[in-house]
């Protein structure tokens, strides 16, 4: 079985064509971040341009790639939510455009859901556990019981973590996107230079984060070394993401985790939690590196447990900006 996805929610443009639900044939992801360094920031105007421009040879370039032709699809998955409403409506129309030409299911898929199963891209999925979806705009707890079965048990009350990296890159003029510019300079730096509070590390706040706290303290320092400020940043961030998720593992007694989002591209986030885990006796997963930022190929996963279910979405879906999982 073939699904071809398509994946438009914030600056990326992808595609990915998977077979039986496991065999990735192709993946697609051309990035705008050249576009928007000079902001910054997305512009979500320039996005949606931009995905205008690519949507069409981004498809064309997954199905070359998979060699596979549009007749052999037997379903077309698409975003709907969350994301850039503008982002999201040019991978809608596309994908409906499809589904309907072709007379074939459209599966509309969560975009947060999507960055669950990217784990399982890696490996067969197994239930319980808990999941830390961290990205530039989301960072949050899942519990996942089962295909399709959420609970929240924590979210930011402020800044996504991803969000908090690009404004302090902002602030130190180091560039966009802020997160692996940090990634790569913390490692030049002391983790311990200076001491920053981890951000409602207390067991009274659950399992919320809150990370505009330590975006301010970062501004109101001067005379560190830049390499030493942000491995203190990121290793305060690391810390308190780590110490959340093995607290709600302990607490719900599950013995397996998971990171997932854009974020879980940190190699401090991804190494620390591994020895962390081992360290605990949790199991852990941690989707490879091309399906850890946006991709399509997690949205034609995600996609193939609802067709097993034939869980299919009408013509008329629509783009759902801030889409809870």
């Amino acid at each position: 079985m073939l699904i071809l996805a398509i994946e438009t929610s914030c600056d990326e443009t992808a595609c990915a064509v998977l077979e039986n639900g496991s065999k990735v044939l192709s993946n697609v992801v051309a990035s705008q971040n050249e576009f928007h360094k000079k902001f910054g920031g997305i512009v979500p105007e320039v996005a949606s341009r931009k995905h205008i421009e690519a949507i069409n040879p981004v498809i064309a370039e997954a199905l070359e790639k998979a060699g596979k032709k549009f007749k052999d699809l037997d379903a077309v998955a698409v975003t709907y939510g969350p994301g850039l409403v503008g982002s999201l409506l040019v991978g809608l129309c596309a994908a409906k455009a499809l589904a309907w030409s072709l007379k074939k299911p459209l599966i509309g898929v969560n975009h947060l859901e999507g960055h669950i199963y990217s784990n399982f891209l890696a490996v067969k999925p197994r239930f319980p556990f808990i999941c830390l979806i961290v990205s530039g705009g989301h960072t949050l707890l899942v519990l996942m019981k089962d295909h399709g079965k959420y609970e929240t048990l924590g979210r930011t009350r402020d800044d996504a973590v991803g969000e908090a990296y690009d404004k302090v890159a902002r602030f130190l003029n180091l560039g966009y996107p802020g997160g692996p510019i940090i990634d790569q300079l913390a490692k030049k730096g002391d983790p311990h230079a200076v001491t920053f509070k981890k951000p409602m590390i207390e067991e009274s706040f659950g399992y919320d984060f809150s990370f505009s706290g330590i975006k301010t303290a970062v501004t109101r320092l001067s005379g560190v070394k830049i390499e030493d400020l942000a491995a203190s940043f990121q290793q305060t961030i690391v810390d308190t993401l780590i110490e959340k998720l093995i607290r709600a593992a302990y607490d719900k007694e599950i013995g397996r985790v998971a990171l997932a989002g854009g974020v879980s591209a940190n190699s401090a986030l991804r190494q620390q939690l591994k020895e962390r885990g081992e360290k605990e006796g949790l199991e852990v997963m941690i989707p490879p590196l091309e399906y850890s930022t946006d991709n399509a190929a997690m949205i034609a996963i995600a996609a193939y447990y609802r067709f097993k279910k034939k869980q299919f979405s009408a013509l008329d879906l629509k783009p759902v900006a801030s889409l809870k999982i």
